[in-house]
């Protein structure tokens, strides 16, 4: 089949591209490179008749018009990324991610194209720390939201998100169109950047270098993290290995097993054998007053579990250690 991957030469869509190829489809990426790289996608751009790269905007609404239609399959990745990106340009997350969005929905519905529309586990925001004072329940899919007022732009990322969710639902309700929409939590692997505040690159880069482990607030707070393989895998299968079609579905996909980020680093330490101290950071140092952040954000994937027979693959220790071996081949 032919596969077009907006947001393709990014972390996620470059190692959904070389899977889609590897499964012998061809693959279309589109991506402005805000933020992906043609570093991630150099082996790809040597297949000739089988990869293509534009580089382009989702929000050319012409040139997503023209690409969907000349494909079977549609991965919408395209997104700002990173929290102190988001901060930083909150208007710019908002307008490029409706805006491409709707320009890749609209298209996919006029033309039939299944279409897969890449969410985040931000969408729950501070719903744990509220709604589970045992701390023992994990989000899914039908779990109560709870975000904070948009003047805290800490939350642009997640209201945008949440609109294209219910831009995508819409769609599929309405005009039937056949699309489904993913939640990713925290996947992490080879090629992910640092420079946009992602919390393991930025540790085992300063583990290495000998310097302080930036943890945020009292590290206290709880995360989980996946492989980006084992997230290739589920989206992979959500449009070739579905037993039924998922459309008008939603799909937390993550590890439920979650980790302190005082212990997080305290690992990396380890594996790295780093002597590092650990520096505590008052969140208001690096992301401003008034910033907030969530306690727990650990996924129940029951749903995706029993529908695909998904689950992850890979522990954290086997994370961390090819992060580090990424790191260190690339000194």
């Amino acid at each position: 089949m032919r596969v077009l991957i907006t947001g393709g030469a990014g972390f996620i869509g470059s190692h959904l591209a070389e899977k889609c190829l590897r499964e012998g489809h061809t693959v279309t990426v589109l991506d402005n490179l805000s933020t992906g790289t043609l570093d991630n996608i150099s082996d790809l751009l040597r297949l000739e008749g089988r990869f293509q790269f534009i580089q382009g905007s989702v929000e050319d609404a012409s040139l997503v018009w023209k690409l969907v239609s000349q494909h079977d399959r549609v991965y919408h990745l395209a997104s700002v990324v990173g929290v102190k990106r988001v901060l930083a340009e909150p208007l710019t997350t908002i307008l490029e991610g409706l805006r491409g969005t709707e320009a890749v929905l609209a298209a996919a519905a006029e033309l039939g194209v299944p279409t897969l529309v890449a969410s985040t586990s931000e969408v729950y925001g501070r719903a744990l720390d509220f709604l589970d004072p045992t701390g023992q329940n994990q989000l899914d899919e039908a779990s109560v939201l709870l975000l904070g007022t948009p003047q805290r732009h800490r939350w642009i990322y997640a209201i945008t998100k949440l609109a294209k969710e219910a831009l995508a639902v819409a769609y599929h309700k309405q005009r039937q169109s056949p699309f489904v929409v993913v939640r990713f939590f925290n996947t992490v692997g080879p090629r992910q950047s640092p420079a946009y505040g992602m919390v393991i690159p930025n540790l085992v880069q300063a583990a290495l270098a000998g310097q302080p482990l930036p943890v945020y607030g009292t590290g206290q707070q709880k995360r989980s993290f996946l492989h980006v393989q084992d997230a290739v895998e589920a989206l992979y299968a959500l449009f070739f290995h579905s037993p039924r079609e998922p459309w008008g579905e939603i799909f937390n996909i993550g590890n439920p097993h979650e980790i302190s980020i005082l212990e997080l680093a305290e690992r990396i330490k380890t594996l790295t054998g780093s002597a590092s101290p650990i520096q505590l950071i008052p969140y208001e140092e690096s992301y401003g007053p008034g910033f907030e952040d969530m306690q727990r954000r650990t996924p129940n994937i029951g749903k995706i579990s029993a529908w695909l027979g998904w689950k992850p693959a890979r522990d954290l220790d086997t994370i961390l250690q090819e992060v580090i071996q990424s790191y260190v081949k690339s000194a």
